[in-house]
């Protein structure tokens, strides 16, 4: 399994490595949007420069203002702000959503719920320009949330142990079978980690977060996003079938 770039052997087990690379173009593609990591920052200069829009700028149309002014207009109850940050990171969020799950079952929910949670907590956010980071924690919090109900639920013997990977969802519509066949095998293992490991490497190795973002948007610490990532790629080196590779050596 070659999609990301191999935690190398002789790294410890409690460091995940620095360079591991992008999923290749297997995967659909998607506005990245990585964040940039700053859920703090100088709240009070911020918040002043977002509140001082008034008539003259909302006349060139919302669509123009960044995220930090529409932030300070949808806390103050303006809709259209509001509704423009929907429109602006809703694919963001649907791909991040799914990326996660796996499939795209249930997403649009998980993303409605997130939005919500979002608008009613505007005041708690430090930086108005974090917004989209902001939101990607609070979809990798409710994604999460819904991964370990769905596994109690199963061990309990009260619903599936797992949903079936849904490979539109998640391959690009150019992909071969072969790589759709890798895809559909590395997200039938990450159902087998625990939520934590497998959203860790997900963010990671299939988004393209770097770690300081995987950290704050899984709120935990450095280390253990290393360790919750290195974990998860030596099991998938070690359980991961490369059939190209089985044939060659046969």
């Amino acid at each position: 399994m070659r999609l990301v770039e191999p935690v190398a052997p002789a790294a410890p087990a409690a460091e995940a490595q620095e360079d591991m690379g992008d999923a290749g173009p297997a995967f659909a593609p998607e506005e990245r949007g990585r964040g940039d990591g700053r859920f703090g920052g100088a709240r009070a200069q911020d918040r002043r420069s977002a509140a001082a829009t008034g008539p003259a700028e909302r006349g060139t149309g919302l669509a123009e203002l960044p995220d930090a002014q529409l932030v300070m207009l949808g806390a103050r109850g303006d809709v259209g702000a509001l509704e423009q940050l929907y429109r602006r990171h809703v694919a963001f969020a649907i791909h991040l959503a799914t990326r996660i799950e796996g499939s795209a079952r249930d997403v649009e929910d998980i993303v409605h719920d997130a939005f919500l949670r979002a608008y009613e907590r505007l005041d708690d956010l430090v930086d108005p320009a974090a917004f989209r980071a902001w939101l990607g924690s609070i979809i990798v919090h409710k994604v999460r949330s819904r991964m370990r109900r769905a596994r109690l639920l199963g061990v309990l013997g009260m619903g599936k142990s797992s949903e079936p990977v849904d490979l539109d969802a998640l391959a690009s519509p150019a992909a071969s079978p072969h790589a759709r066949a890798q895809i559909a095998q590395i997200y039938a293992l990450l159902q087998t980690l625990p939520a934590d490991d497998r959203i860790a490497w997900i963010l990671r190795s299939v988004e393209g977060h770097d770690l300081e973002t995987v950290a704050q948007m899984t709120d935990c610490s450095l280390a253990t996003v290393k360790r919750r990532i290195s974990r998860a790629q030596h099991f998938l080196d070690g359980h991961f079938v490369d059939s190209t590779s089985s044939e060659a050596s046969s």
